[in-house]
């Protein structure tokens, strides 16, 4: 069977933990034998971190999404730090820089941002970066940021211009597509992710919000990013089993503190 990773979801969300063993179960059923669960914010870690522990297919990340940055200002480096050390625990964030729906404070967002990617630096976990209608500011703060010590991270769900990915692609970020890549009105996301290095992409959820075709307008959850696997091989001109293994492998590469099960071997 072929093997995906599903390198970005929220099985902590509501929806998604109260069904959580047929969302596994059926995530399995389609050949997703692996998902990352993401912290949105660290005083609702511990629940996290609990579904981590209980499934072996499951990890988890610790941060605080842009959105809710105001909220824990009083989180310092040494907490995410400290919290990262958990075996189960393997990437910081998400964080970033929303200035679409600007929840929270802009300052407060970057003060976030630069403390989280203080920590991928410290711990050497990759950083989840969530930025929307935010491009020049988030490529100055990565810019600025590595040149005080590199990191390892991840443009996750990007829908950004096309100079972000390749920005962050010279900067050794990966990209990563989610279910917006299926929708009719996303050709410049694909022509995007057709022009990306083979070893630079991944594939996520974002479970529960956008599915791809040919669920979109319900629930997401891991066993459809098997469809927008599909559609990424269709841009790209190859097979879906070869896109499967590529980013698998590109998942396991850089999130190195995730055991490879031996199916994906």
């Amino acid at each position: 069977m072929m093997r995906v990773v599903d390198s970005h979801c929220h099985l902590d969300f509501p929806g998604m933990q109260e069904n959580l063993p047929a969302v596994l179960a059926r995530a399995e059923a389609a050949g997703v034998g692996l998902m990352l669960s993401i912290s949105s914010r660290v005083a609702k870690f511990p629940n996290l971190l609990r579904i981590a522990e209980e499934n072996a297919n499951v990890f988890c990340t610790v941060g605080t999404h842009p959105h809710n940055a105001h909220e824990e200002l009083d989180v310092p480096l040494a907490e995410y730090v400290r919290l990262a050390q958990h075996p189960k625990v393997v990437g910081i964030g998400e964080a970033g820089l929303d200035y679409h729906y600007d929840l929270s404070p802009r300052e407060a967002q970057m003060s976030g941002f630069r403390t989280q990617i203080a920590a991928a630096r410290e711990t050497g976990l990759p950083l989840v970066i969530h930025t929307r209608e935010a491009e020049d500011d988030t490529a100055r703060v990565l810019e600025e940021e590595m040149a005080k010590g590199a990191f390892k991270a991840v443009l996750h769900c990007f829908t950004s211009q096309d100079w972000l990915a390749k920005k962050g692609v010279e900067l050794g970020l990966m990209v990563s597509f989610s279910g917006i890549l299926t929708y009719k009105s996303a050709e410049n996301l694909r022509q995007t992710a057709m022009g990306l290095p083979e070893d630079r992409i991944l594939v996520e959820t974002d479970a529960p919000y956008l599915a791809p075709v040919p669920h979109r307008g319900k629930d997401n959850e891991p066993a459809f990013v098997v469809n927008t696997l599909n559609h990424l091989a269709t841009a790209r001109g190859v097979d879906a089993v070869h896109m499967a293994r590529v980013t698998s492998d590109n998942f396991f590469r850089h999130f190195s503190k995730v055991p490879k099960p031996e199916a994906y071997t």
